[in-house]
């Protein structure tokens, strides 16, 4: 049977199991990252010397991107959840509006570094289908989400 064959059945697989499971987010954040890993192997259909050279540092990106997104942002967020917001100063509510820019702008900057990259790995149109594939997993992790909460 072809590998193209197998990484469709694995997504599938992984992805029962991801919520079948209640594991700790570490181990559901490797789930996510086996099934990212199978379905953008179907998609940009990689041969061995891309993927070789592509995962690892789509691996480094993908860490760091998500440091950036959940682990500064919560901070972030947490501050003004409930009337939080509405106790803070205007010095301090400025003062967060510019930690969370210079966030967002590191995240702009992290994902330049990442296709400057990636192009010497990628061709052109396979760093386009890797942008597709990222927001088509995304697209079908969020309804497998969606899809759970509807069934309890």
């Amino acid at each position: 049977m072809n590998f193209k064959k197998l990484f469709p059945i694995l997504f599938l697989f992984l992805s029962f199991n991801f919520y079948a499971q209640n594991d700790s987010s570490k181990d559901k954040k490797e789930q996510i990252r086996a099934m990212k890993v199978a379905f953008f192997t179907t998609e940009l259909d990689l041969t061995s010397s891309e993927a070789e050279k592509f995962w690892p540092l789509y691996n480094t990106y993908d860490d760091k991107q998500f440091e950036l997104r959940h682990q500064k942002m919560k901070g972030y967020f947490k501050r003004m959840q409930g009337d939080n917001l509405d106790k803070l100063s205007e010095k301090e509510a400025s003062a967060l509006l510019g930690q969370i820019q210079d966030n967002e702008e590191d995240l702009f900057n992290l994902r330049k570094r990442f296709i400057a990259n990636i192009k010497e790995v990628l061709p052109s149109i396979k760093i386009l289908k890797l942008k597709k594939a990222e927001e088509d997993f995304n697209r079908k992790l969020l309804q497998q989400y969606k899809d759970k909460g509807s069934n309890k």
